[in-house]
């Protein structure tokens, strides 16, 4: 029997079981059988997604990381077709030796295509071409009870946004054709230098980030006083010359699950005022292999064992332009206040390239993602604290991270859920679509 999946962040502790296909063909009669036994399903990927979303509400899921292959490829224009349990990981050891990249990717390799689709996850470079999902040319989506139909911008234009961060409920996405970027190097031209507060992260995005691919900033979490916000500031472009080399790094491991989690206000406060100040206060140039650039956490396998048994939830938000600065500010002095994050929060910019799905969490102002160890204390006193500033500046959370969002807090900052809800396969329902609507 093959061992219980979950969500990245451990959080609920709702053990799935899998059901997988070897073959695409395999599924129909897969999901027919899953729906008649247990009533609903849910397609999962590699379970990279950390709360909810990911979870089925029959707690049986369809498990697609077998279907991993490269279906087809134009090396010419750059068009791929794979199947949708492949990681991007997997896409990018093809690709980039033949010149190509994934116009945008996520802070992790080892998503599925089909979960990047589910998600519409964004990068380092939303402010300039927007969501993964805006370079989805067409993709398989296999309803219960219903043949495969295809969907594209002009084909089934309707249950082609509602997929694209769909969450996976319209349907198992199967197979999908993508448009990459061509690159001449696998390498990063970087350039790096720390800030010293909240204001100076604005203005450096406001010089820097319409200057260059790919923007982002580590932020102290715990900084407090004239230092709120103080961090490291990080751009990037793809080098102009050097090899197309795909070397991996030699990958760490956290054997075990500590009975605790190993994330406190001591190692936080110790790690995170090293991590600013070794890097240079004057800018800084360098060129970096793509791995470490895009996936600092990537080289640490099973890197959410440390936040011990309870788990953990990760809280992402984004505020618009509007309010963004001082919504910013009182998010991390609440933080701070709490005593609690993780290794250094990540903030930055989201440009006002539209997505193409009907729930995309990006909007045109800044994103803050940090995680927090779960505790009853989390749940009663900081996120409520966190979701009251987030609600009064207009923001919204990611669902694709989240755990805890109010029914109430989900419909208002996503006023197109009665679409999706509309085009929804009944035979699938998450966890999280259940806790936010039902």
């Amino acid at each position: 029997m093959s061992p219980p999946l979950y969500s990245w962040g451990r959080f609920p502790q709702t053990p799935q079981h899998g059901h997988s296909c070897v073959w695409r063909d395999e599924l129909p009669a897969r999901l027919e059988r899953v729906i008649e036994h247990h009533g609903s399903s849910l397609p999962y990927g590699n379970g990279r997604s950390y709360g909810d979303s990911c979870l089925a509400a029959s707690d049986q899921v369809l498990h697609m990381r077998s279907l991993d292959r490269l279906i087809e490829a134009d090396w010419t224009s750059g068009v791929l077709k794979v199947e949708a349990g492949i990681t991007l990981a997997e896409v990018l050891n093809v690709t980039i030796a033949q010149g190509w990249f994934l116009p945008v990717t996520p802070g992790t390799q080892f998503a599925t295509v089909g979960g990047a689709i589910a998600n519409d996850v964004h990068g380092k470079n939303h402010h300039l071409r927007g969501t993964f999902g805006r370079h989805v040319r067409s993709f398989g989506l296999l309803r219960h009870g219903q043949p495969e139909i295809v969907c594209s911008p002009d084909v089934n234009t309707s249950m082609f946004a509602a997929s694209i961060g769909g969450l996976g409920l319209t349907g198992v996405i199967h197979w999908a054709e993508l448009q990459l970027m061509p690159i001449r190097a696998s390498q990063i031209d970087t350039m790096t230098v720390r800030f010293n507060n909240l204001a100076e992260f604005f203005a450096l995005a406001d010089e820097l980030d319409h200057q260059h691919e790919y923007s982002v900033a580590w932020v102290d979490c715990l900084a407090k006083g004239a230092e709120t916000g103080r961090g490291v500031f990080i751009v990037g472009d793809h080098a102009q010359y050097g090899s197309l080399d795909v070397q991996a790094r030699a990958k760490l491991s956290v054997p075990l699950t500590p009975p605790v989690s190993l994330i406190n206000k001591l190692s936080l406060t110790a790690f995170n005022g090293l991590y600013w100040w070794v890097h240079p206060s004057q800018r800084k140039t360098a060129r970096s292999a793509y791995e470490p650039f895009f996936y600092p956490l990537d080289r640490i396998l099973h890197w959410n064992r440390i936040y011990g048994r309870r788990g953990f939830q990760q809280y992402q938000c984004v505020i618009p332009n509007a309010n963004a600065e001082t919504a910013m500010v009182e998010l991390l002095r609440a933080i701070a206040d709490a005593g609690q994050g993780s290794f250094l929060a990540v903030l930055k910019r989201c440009g006002d390239v539209r997505s193409p799905g009907l729930l995309s969490f990006p909007m045109p102002g800044t994103s803050l993602a940090l995680d927090f160890s779960q505790s009853e204390d989390l749940q009663n006193v900081v996120f409520p604290r966190l979701d009251d500033i987030v609600r009064a500046a207009g923001g919204r959370l990611y669902p694709a991270k989240d755990a805890h969002m109010s029914g109430a807090d989900f419909r208002q900052a996503y006023p197109a859920w009665e679409r999706l809800e509309a085009l929804r396969d009944p035979s699938l329902m998450s966890r999280f679509w259940s806790r936010v609507l039902l």
